[in-house]
């Protein structure tokens, strides 16, 4: 297991419609993954529960919370896992 809980990759990146985020815990925590506007506004929540330790990855389609298209551009995605904060940029191209 890592030394810390990380994000591990967003693939494919740029995307359309789909993409993929992995990410690795080195124990069974509370992880919270959301993704973020330009802006810093949350749009989606993509996840937000008790996992165990290990590899794990999640799918995100490009929709908001009420499952509208979101418009291209530059989003972050945001994995909380613990104490642990990290963020990626990623890129929708409709």
């Amino acid at each position: 297991l890592p030394a810390a809980a990380r994000l591990v990759s967003v693939h494919p990146n740029p995307f359309n419609p789909q993409t993929t985020v992995a990410f690795t815990l080195d124990r069974e925590q509370a992880v919270a993954i959301a993704v973020h506007d330009v802006r810093g506004r949350q749009v989606r929540r993509l996840l937000n529960t008790t996992l165990s330790g290990g590899d794990h990855a999640i799918s995100w389609n490009g929709r908001d919370e009420a499952g509208r298209e979101l418009p291209s551009g530059v989003y972050m995605v945001r994995l909380k896992a613990g104490e642990h904060m990290q963020a990626r940029k990623m890129m929708l191209v409709r």
